[in-house]
């Protein structure tokens, strides 16, 4: 089998290992960013990328979508989930030169080419093969084939039980029948079942024309063998199916809790609540956090510094929107949490009087993430560029956040809110070295997000489930726990009006918000550590460690605003 070239001459590239099994490029792959790109059986021999990732071998298919020939272009485009390039090569390139994810959903990069040793395989045969029957193999029946399609009945077939301790690796019944060698095999082997196996290279007719590259990826089913499936489902195109096809086992024994169906309850009456109901994760033991841990240990925050930048925007973003469903109320209820609060949501309890235990602790949540952001770019003590690119990374998470993205906006406030904090918008060097390095970044937030927080903020802004999945709740949460509405009174009562009107709307839309979220969160399959170190109790750790965290909320925050005023100081002092 020969992968057709198109474009740039793939084949040459040091990367390209031709014809090889999975299980061998998964042996070559020995550190994470580690790649290669291989033509893959299974799929019809369509390059497959290879890559280590957090432990694991992943393989992410290149669709290659066949254009009409015509002058000036290519004959076929190469793609992995939305761009298309017009050769393999320069897919390569964008996406270990760009440090790009290979998929949103994995968040693997791929950054050290596995150069191939020796000559590209011709065919899967030779990677497939004994060893043995590999090396014994005649040199003239390697180069020469028959090319009369009488002779495709009389292809070699390995037999189905192996040979016996004193029996040759090589019978004389299984050579194949090369030009006039008068060797047939007894059994002739039927034409459908070696039409794949054939090579138009080496002479071989196909019985009928290859099949059209699909434009969007299938999905692999668990092998034979009973391994897992490793091919990264490419979450924009997969289509997704309900059940495993007959014969085949699902390789996942349960169902994600973000992706269980509702439990429908029929003929059910509302029953006054008789206590409130907190979304709060129990405290478990951290794989990041001792038992004991002090505010702010550095180690922790090299941890969580490199986690974070292993990982693209989007997918940060999609373990945000994950996190913040849960701590809102959106996904994960539970049967006795639905009964306990009356309401089938965070979003209608937060309306109620008893939601007040909810509405502290998403209030606490935001302020949180708010200080742990801005702990990101106040932390960085090194050069001016490792601030701005701090600074870029926020941006980049804000934009990712957004409506009509994936659409958290209590992760977006809570971004924006470390972004506009005092202690960050003083830095003037930091901000014209992002204005300087990073123009787009900085664009951004000043012309799309910060009057979009604005609005927001103003109970005004996006709202429609099918651009947010998860709506901004805080104005409703400060004014329903008694905060008043700052700027003149006839202002300030339109305001008050708004945010109670979007409140009644949240609550009336909570069902299709909870759609429009388990949409964009399935298939996602989130990292644990990450995932972790979003939650608000491990958030409340970090700062203030083990003994602080138990503090009252008011206290802690100011303790930790002049931690950050201290910070901020000491890297840019005013003059």
């Amino acid at each position: 089998m020969q992968v057709p070239q198109d474009g740039e001459d793939f084949v040459g590239q040091p990367w390209y290992h031709g014809p090889l099994s999975r299980q061998k490029a998964e042996d070559l792959l020995q550190q994470d960013g580690d790649f290669l790109v291989r033509a893959s059986k299974s799929r019809g021999g369509h390059p497959v990328i290879s890559c280590r990732w957090r432990g694991s071998a992943l393989h992410f298919e290149v669709l290659r979508v066949a254009l009409r020939p015509r002058p000036g272009r290519p004959t076929a485009l190469f793609q992995l989930e939305d761009e298309r390039f017009p050769s393999l090569p320069a897919l390569v390139r964008s996406y270990v030169i760009g440090q790009r994810p290979l998929s949103q959903a994995t968040g693997a990069v791929a950054s050290r080419p596995v150069p191939r040793q020796g000559p590209i395989r011709r065919s899967f045969s030779e990677d497939t093969l004994p060893d043995g029957l590999a090396r014994t193999e005649p040199l003239r029946d390697r180069k020469r084939s028959d090319s009369q399609p009488a002779g495709l009945e009389h292809l070699w077939r390995p037999p189905e039980d192996p040979p016996g301790p004193g029996a040759s690796t090589v019978p004389a019944s299984g050579l194949p029948r090369i030009g006039s060698d008068p060797v047939i095999l007894k059994t002739p082997v039927p034409l459908e079942s070696v039409a794949d196996s054939l090579r138009a290279s080496d002479g071989q007719l196909h019985a009928k024309a290859p099949t059209k590259p699909p434009r969007t990826p299938s999905l692999l089913l668990p092998d034979a063998s009973g391994r897992p499936p490793t091919y990264c489902e490419l979450v924009p195109q997969v289509l997704r199916v309900q059940g495993p096809p007959p014969g085949h086992s699902c390789p996942e024994s349960e169902v994600p809790w973000w992706e269980a169906e509702e439990e429908k309850e029929e003929g059910r009456c509302f029953a006054r609540p008789q206590a409130e109901v907190s979304f709060c994760l129990p405290d478990t033991p951290s794989c990041l956090l001792g038992s004991q841990n002090r505010p702010l240990e550095p180690e922790v925050l090299h941890t969580l510094r490199g986690l974070f930048l292993a990982h693209h925007p989007g997918s940060t973003a999609l373990h945000l929107l994950l996190i913040d469903c849960q701590a809102t109320g959106v996904l994960g209820v539970t049967k006795a949490q639905r009964g306990a609060m009356g309401v089938a949501s965070g979003l209608e309890l937060l309306t109620l009087p008893h939601g007040h235990l909810l509405r502290l602790e998403l209030l606490e949540r935001l302020e949180t993430l708010a200080l742990a952001g801005a702990l990101a770019v106040l932390g960085c003590a090194g050069p001016l560029e490792e601030r701005a690119g701090a600074l870029r990374g926020l941006v980049e998470l804000a934009v990712a956040l957004r409506p009509g993205a994936v659409g958290d906006l209590p992760g977006l406030a809570a971004v924006m809110g470390a972004l506009l904090m005092p202690q960050v918008t003083r830095l003037e060097r930091t901000w014209r070295h992002l204005r300087r390095s990073h123009t787009e970044a900085a664009l951004a937030f000043e012309q799309e997000l910060k009057p979009l927080m604005r609005s927001l903020n103003e109970g005004a802004g996006p709202s429609d489930p099918g651009e947010v999945a998860l709506p901004h709740v805080a104005p409703a949460a400060r004014l329903l726990e008694g905060e008043e509405v700052p700027g003149p009174l006839d202002e300030s009562c339109e305001r008050l009006l708004r945010t109670l009107h979007r409140a009644r709307q949240t609550a009336r839309d909570a069902p299709r918000f909870r759609e429009a979220a388990a949409r964009r969160l399935r298939g996602f399959r989130p990292n644990p550590e990450l995932t972790e170190a979003l939650t608000t109790g491990f958030l409340r750790r970090l700062l203030w460690g083990s003994r602080g965290a138990g503090a009252p909320w008011a206290t802690r925050l100011e303790k930790f605003q002049r931690v950050l005023s201290v910070l901020s100081q000491r890297l840019e002092p005013d003059p």
